[in-house]
């Protein structure tokens, strides 16, 4: 197990994490094990891309047809061994 000492941890949440401990029936030092564990594994929201905000944006005012190109066959690369 590894040890972790947290300096300049002011007086004001030190009081509040003794009560949550108390509440709980832990111990500091369990109750903050426990903090972090909780926080470490919650899942969080995965945040939206530009191209859903821009979507949800304009969605309203309707969308476009546009029309695709067909493709044309790939040039051959120039030949630069001579």
């Amino acid at each position: 197990m590894a040890t972790i000492t947290i300096r300049q941890f002011d007086e004001k949440s030190k009081m509040k994490l003794r009560v949550r401990a108390a509440q709980n029936g832990r111990s500091m030092e369990e109750e903050a094990r426990e903090i972090l564990r909780a926080s470490l594994n919650e899942r969080k929201p995965r945040p939206e891309s530009l191209v859903e905000v821009v979507r949800r944006h304009f969605a309203p005012l309707g969308g476009i047809d546009l029309k695709i190109p067909r493709r044309q066959s790939m040039r051959q690369p120039p030949d630069f061994s001579e």
